[in-house]
């Protein structure tokens, strides 16, 4: 893909999205640098969330969605790599809009704004501009961290757009210089050394780069995340934030004139460090690690409006024994599988296929919970990276959460049903985790597109049956595909099958699969819900 447009810029944010998800917990593993307070991935993820948010559906042009989709991460930019990467972002997509015709969602290729510079040029240009704006976001930039990243990745865009190289072979020179200076992160700043780490703000750069050359080559992304792992450090490193750096973390968006943030900035970096002031046009996303809360403030209404504060005091951020009460939160299909949910005592969020639920929506039901212990069920493949990173961002708050992966509905409900509020938290997420692991799932729809599956290929009306979330059949009809789901469900043993209904099961269907269990496992219960959930008439699952 030689083009940037709409929907290149959709796919790449939805790509990133996903790869920042699997490699969250990773990144965070890395977070030593500039405070080891391991949030880095958490805060990465749900600032392009914020961004992918942001990108209204419809047809737009290329400048509208870029403008949204950094104005999507600058306004939801979490962490001192959060608001980095918004201003990379922002910048980029600016000075790209700048380049680039107004193209809309699908439109082929036309004139460049400038016809002098070529798509690969301009994507370059872009990406070392982008570089400039986040050094002189930071006060004092540090190299060996994510700023070093994006400087080597765009100089060697740069490079490889001035030899005459296509939009994916810039792509790749960027992301292949980019992994290169991550490396080097280790030996530039001495944090990193003494852990055995790379920089965790540069290897989400790398992840967000990797999705974009991911994008305009058609490869899909590798099956690994990687990100590098620890190296056997020379000292043994404590797990306990500094006593003698700043006490706490300030963040808050700012209404003020463009021509006051260079002195404002400068301000700030005499209270303390990670200093970064983002944004443009009058709106910007201020981020310090200080000791006094109170001036950090007063800074900026000094010159503006400060609004959506947010402070964390860094002790805070270690474990405290929690008070009791307990809250589980499931990710809920249908309006049917919503009211099963709720009945066996859980907080509803509506998600699952279709519809993924957002962290902001989990966060939203934790903090309306009121609970110090929360379970969540994300009850989806897609859920469960959204689940672990807003239960990463509640722990900060002081919260005990756990995320059992279930991957599908049926195992929420199986978990659910042996929940116990009675038992101690560690007994009660063992607990639910062995009942949902213990739950075989299945699943039939009709196929909605040719495509190729692991079953073979199939075609737009076909029959799909699918078990432990892979697709395993492809026939002419619902009850043929149906019955062979349970039958290789059941092949592995079971007691006990739920099967939950959809809007587009009949009775008939129903009523087929209950007789055909019943003739071949008379030992084995089946219990019948209306689920409500859309695109999968039926769901399985077998205990």
């Amino acid at each position: 893909m030689d083009v940037l447009t709409v929907g290149v810029l959709r796919s790449w944010a939805r790509t990133a999205l996903a790869e920042l998800g699997r490699a969250r917990v990773e990144i965070d593993e890395l977070n030593v640098y500039p405070v080891p307070d391991g949030d880095t991935g958490t805060n990465l993820y749900l600032t392009w969330e914020a961004a992918c948010d942001a990108l209204p559906e419809g047809e737009l042009t290329f400048a509208e969605a870029v403008q949204a989709f950094g104005r999507g991460a600058l306004l939801g930019a979490r962490g001192n790599s959060g608001v980095i990467a918004s201003q990379l972002v922002r910048a980029c997509g600016l000075r790209l809009a700048e380049n680039l015709p107004r193209r809309q969602e699908n439109e082929p290729k036309s004139v460049l704004a400038d016809p002098r510079m070529s798509e690969a040029a301009a994507f370059a240009d872009a990406l070392v501009f982008a570089a400039d704006a986040a050094y002189g976001a930071v006060a004092e930039p540090v190299e060996g961290t994510m700023l070093t990243v994006a400087r080597e990745a765009a100089n060697a865009a740069l490079k490889a757009a001035n030899n005459g190289q296509s939009l994916p072979e810039v792509c790749l020179a960027a992301v292949g210089a980019a992994r290169v200076a991550l490396i080097k992160t280790t030996e530039q700043l001495e944090p990193l050394r003494r852990a055995g780490v790379v920089d965790a703000g540069g290897a989400g750069l790398v992840v967000i780069l990797g999705a974009m050359e991911s994008v305009l080559s058609g490869r899909a992304p590798a099956g690994t995340t990687g990100v590098p792992a620890r190296i056997q450090p020379e000292t043994e490193v404590g797990n306990d934030l500094d006593a003698d750096g700043p006490a706490y973390e300030v963040m808050y968006l700012l209404d003020a004139p463009d021509e006051k943030i260079g002195d404002f900035r400068q301000q700030l970096a005499r209270l303390g460090d990670s200093v970064v002031v983002v944004g443009g046009d009058e709106l910007w996303n201020v981020h310090v690690h200080t000791d006094d809360v109170g001036a950090a403030i007063e800074q900026g209404i000094g010159i503006g409006r400060p609004y959506r504060i947010r402070v964390t005091h860094f002790a805070d951020l270690v474990p405290h024994p929690p008070i009791p009460g307990r809250a589980v939160i499931a990710v809920a299909a249908g309006e049917g599988l919503a009211g099963l949910f709720a009945e066996a005592g859980a907080i509803v969020v509506r998600g699952g296929p279709g519809r993924r639920c957002s962290t902001g929506e989990l966060l939203k039901a934790i903090e309306e919970s009121g609970a110090p212990e929360i379970v969540i069920l994300p009850n989806d493949k897609d859920s469960i990276a959204v689940a672990e990173a807003a239960a990463t961002a509640a722990r900060q708050d002081g919260l005990r959460v756990a995320v059992i992966p279930t991957r599908a509905q049926v195992q929420g409900l199986a978990a659910i049903a042996v929940h116990d509020p009675e038992r101690s938290f560690d007994d009660d997420v063992v607990q639910l985790s062995a009942a949902a692991g213990q739950t075989r799932h299945g699943a039939v729809t009709i196929a909605v597109k040719d495509a190729w599956t692991m079953a073979g290929t199939c075609k737009i009306g076909d029959a799909l049956g699918v078990v432990d979330g892979d697709f395993a059949l492809i026939t002419d009809e619902l009850e043929t595909a149906a019955t062979g789901v349970v039958d290789r469900l059941l092949g592995g043993g079971g007691e006990l099958m739920t099967v939950v209904r959809g809007q587009d099961a009949t009775a008939e269907l129903v009523d087929a699969l209950v007789r055909h269990v019943r003739r071949i496992r008379r030992d084995v219960d089946v219990v019948v819900y209306d689920g409500g959930q859309d695109r999968y008439p039926l769901l399985i699952g077998v205990e």
